[in-house]
């Protein structure tokens, strides 16, 4: 009983000990509570930095900008043609390689020739044997033109004599005509380009049955020259049809995913009415392509030059932002603060922007950064940045 006694005081005075111990701590805890909410924390000189935001930078720079429009092309074939036969016929050689470049008046095709052939060879008989009866019918005219200038004939029969000679010279005529006729036809059998140009691929293989012009053999595209087509907004028309009066308007073809530079054209062709469904007109250019970079089908993005507007304030186009007031940018003053300017820009040419108002040659403009600037924000320019 005594030892249970000893054991139970030293539990309670641990208790105590415990008890006390949380009271002191909670006490600490509420004065630094109170501390850090009613006074201010004591500067020491050199602890505290003034926070300034990294930021890109690059002059406005005065340079000369090309006015111009831009838009999607579509390239087509200068002229394109449907190879067809005008006879009917089996096709009996090609001479050309599928895909190949072809000239005006080179030989594509070959039809067989012996059914045209065995039918210049008949007319040719007939008209034979009708120049000899011609030929009788003549001298038998002739012989009884005297008989009836002596009476010996009556004037019926001297006129049906004369009758039958007319009639077999048209019949002459008329195998004449059919020959020539049969000479079209079997010059038919051998099939030319009708232009310079790239072959497709064979519609009709040698072997095959040829229909009159039903039947296409070959399609010829013409891609020296080659056009490009693309539409307009209608509110350019206007400017363009200004600028093209006095010069031509040289028109870019780039090549998408193409390192090189892009091919150069002259706008030929401005179409004679708005589409009205999408407030566009349709233009056309007309590009040498010497190097066979433009195809038939293919898509290109397309610049047309209107003219050049000279000592325009540009920008890097990234410093340019747009906010519920419009656009704007960012100017770093002379100490280093940021100066927020509304500006009025122009056209965009190769990540540049032309500013017409607010900004002026030769200031610093933030690049990159502005997410964590505002009005009179200190700034620091990060190294390597133009300035």
């Amino acid at each position: 009983m005594e030892f249970l006694a000893v054991i139970t005081a030293r539990n309670r005075n641990a208790l105590r000990a415990a008890a006390r111990a949380w009271c002191v701590g909670a006490l600490l805890a509420s004065l630094l509570m109170l501390g850090g909410c009613g006074s201010k924390p004591v500067k020491s000189e050199g602890m505290m930095m003034e926070f300034r935001v990294p930021v890109t930078v690059a002059k406005a720079t005065v340079k000369s900008v090309p006015l111009q429009v831009e838009a999607i092309g579509n390239v087509e074939a200068y002229s394109n043609v449907s190879v067809r036969t005008q006879i009917a016929g089996e096709i009996e050689r090609a001479y050309f390689t599928q895909g190949e470049d072809v000239k005006k008046g080179q030989l594509l095709f070959t039809l067989d020739r012996h059914p045209f052939q065995a039918a210049l060879d008949q007319l040719e008989a007939n008209l034979a044997h009708d120049q000899a009866q011609l030929a009788n019918a003549r001298a038998q005219a002739e012989r009884n033109n005297k008989l009836f200038q002596e009476g010996i004939i009556s004037k019926d029969q001297y006129d049906t004599i004369r009758t039958t000679a007319q009639a077999q010279e048209a019949t002459v005529r008329a195998d004449q005509a059919g020959i020539e006729n049969a000479q079209i036809n079997l010059s038919y059998c051998s099939i030319y380009s009708p232009l310079d140009g790239r072959t497709g691929s064979y519609q009709v293989y040698p072997g095959n049955i040829a229909k009159v012009n039903d039947t296409i053999l070959v399609v010829i595209n013409q891609i020296h020259p080659i056009y490009v087509t693309f539409a307009v907004p209608e509110q350019f028309l206007t400017e363009v049809k200004e600028y093209q009066a006095r010069g031509p308007l040289v028109v870019e073809a780039q090549v998408p995913n193409d390192p090189r530079p892009p091919a150069l054209g002259q706008l030929t062709f401005i179409d004679n009415a708005v589409d009205t469904a999408t407030g566009t007109i349709k233009m056309r250019a007309t590009f040498q392509n010497p190097d066979n970079r433009l195809w038939p089908g293919q898509f290109v993005n397309v610049v047309m030059r209107l003219t050049l507007q000279l000592n325009a304030t540009v920008v890097p186009s990234q410093s340019v932002q747009t906010g519920q007031v419009g656009k704007y940018l960012f100017v770093v003053k002379p100490d280093l603060t940021a100066d927020l300017r509304p500006v009025t820009v122009g056209e965009t040419v190769q990540g540049e922007t032309v500013i017409e108002k607010g900004v002026a040659p030769g200031e610093t403009v933030v690049t990159d950064g502005q997410l964590l600037l505002g009005p009179g924000s200190k700034v620091e320019i990060k190294k390597g940045s133009g300035q």
